[in-house]
């Protein structure tokens, strides 16, 4: 089992910025794919960025790309999302998702584990 729990989410106004953090545990996540995923009233969880923990590459969701910058610290067991010039299109509960990967990583069915989700709301 793998436990996520993110944390930093707030209102914040356009253009302004927040650092998502997520605290994983339990399994060794030396080989899994940990995402962002994010999901809007009334709309499906969407994909936000992705990245194998034993890899430097990432992948970003093209709406975000130049925005936001997904990391991690292998010590701490933790990922983060720097997110910069938020827009109020970014305003959605946003997710931390861990997986196996094995499937196309931009959709949720990569990700076996899912924190509960912490809310960004951003004004214009």
């Amino acid at each position: 089992q793998v436990q996520l729990v993110e944390s930093g989410g707030g209102l914040v106004q356009a253009g302004g910025s927040l650092r998502l953090s997520c605290a994983a545990s339990g399994r060794t996540l030396s080989s899994y794919l940990m995402g962002w995923f994010r999901q809007a009233p009334g709309k499906e969880r969407e994909f936000v960025a992705a990245m194998y923990w034993s890899s430097s590459s990432t992948y970003y969701e093209y709406s975000v790309k130049g925005r936001f910058t997904m990391s991690r610290d292998n010590a701490k067991n933790m990922v983060y999302l720097q997110m910069n010039s938020l827009k109020p299109e970014d305003t959605a509960v946003y997710y931390c998702a861990a997986g196996g990967g094995g499937r196309n990583l931009v959709t949720t069915a990569a990700y076996d584990y899912w924190g509960q989700g912490t809310q960004v709301t951003v004004s214009s």
